[in-house]
């Protein structure tokens, strides 16, 4: 079997931004089955590409809404970049008097060159397809929007190096007033897109909630579907006991590789999480429509079943 579509988060309903529990049980039975594949990568080995590609769909979508909000944010750029760099060629002719302020000097070429270095990752980041589904160009457009938050922080540090260096020469400050005023008015957009790097540290701004729930969802819907494939593995060797002594005959690799996950997952479930048998039962059935064959849904709910009266007593089981 191919796994033909990843599964996406949900879109978020609660201001935690938790993933739907059936989204995590769904990459959980896709973790389960590429792990137990014949000559497959380990799963630590697996944890990586494996997430790489269920979320695909759900990252490609946070870095256009990320490239959207840098975009809005560039708007005004272009004019305060001109009205810096004719300030900064004539600060520079003015520092050129001073060789004691020679740091000044250096941090405002350096700025300028991370200027232009910024603009120049900027424009590649704009010729990039934003809606081409090739996991390669998702790949180069995640690294371009990398590439330009790295120069806008090197950018930030230099700004603000020059800013603090400015208070040690008294005597320069109102020479230099107008070339700092441009910088400040360019740092402010280099504030903005700090938010828009890591929107989870600034969730005081609202503006950045799509972001930040997006960014949130991903990364709880990795964890929580890695903690419970943990579970699973650490008690595999008695899930795999139990379902031995439920079905006839049983040897793992008799059982097609999804039913084996999703039995594997409700079997969990069902002895040693907190998970309610009928709630387990249901789910697994569900995930058996989904993904498995036509005679899954019967043979999963059968087997759990006995596992379920089992384990547990019988008003329990079949209550509700």
């Amino acid at each position: 079997m191919t796994w033909t579509e990843p599964c996406h988060v949900a879109p978020a309903s609660k201001a935690n931004a938790m993933p739907n529990t059936r989204h995590v049980r769904e990459a959980v039975i896709q973790f389960l089955y590429c792990a137990d594949l014949e000559g497959g990568a380990s799963p630590e080995l697996l944890r990586g590409p494996f997430w790489d590609f269920v979320s695909e769909s759900d990252r490609r979508s946070l870095l256009l809404a990320t490239f959207r909000t840098v975009h809005h944010l560039a708007h005004g750029r272009k004019d305060r970049l001109a009205e810096f760099v004719e300030r900064q060629a004539m600060a520079c002719t003015l520092l050129t008097a001073w060789p004691q302020a020679e740091c000044l000097k250096i941090s405002l070429v350096r700025i300028a060159e991370l200027e232009s270095v910024w603009s120049t990752a900027f424009a590649t980041l704009e010729r990039l397809p934003k809606d081409d589904d090739d996991a390669a160009v998702a790949d180069r457009f995640s690294h371009a929007l990398n590439q330009l938050f790295s120069t806008d922080r090197d950018l930030a540090a230099t700004r603000q190096r020059f800013l603090h260096d400015l208070e040690d020469f008294p005597s320069l400050r109102g020479s230099l007033e107008a070339v700092a005023a441009t910088i400040r008015r360019l740092q402010r957009i280099s504030d903005r897109m700090k938010m828009v790097e890591e929107p989870e540290k600034f969730p005081e701004q609202t503006d950045l909630a799509r972001l930040r729930d997006s960014k949130e969802e991903i990364l709880t819907l990795r964890k929580l579907a890695d903690d419970l494939v943990d579970a699973i593995l650490h008690h595999k060797e008695q899930i795999d006991q139990t379902l031995s002594s439920t079905i006839e005959n049983f040897a793992p690799e008799r059982v097609d590789p999804v039913d084996r996950a999703i039995l594997r997952l409700g079997t969990y479930e069902i002895l040693f999480a907190s998970t309610p048998p009928k709630v387990a039962m249901n789910e697994a059935i569900e995930l058996a429509k989904r993904f498995g064959t036509t005679d899954s849904k019967r043979f999963v709910n059968g087997v759990l079943d006995k596992i379920a009266q089992q384990a547990k007593p019988q008003s329990e089981i079949h209550d509700g």
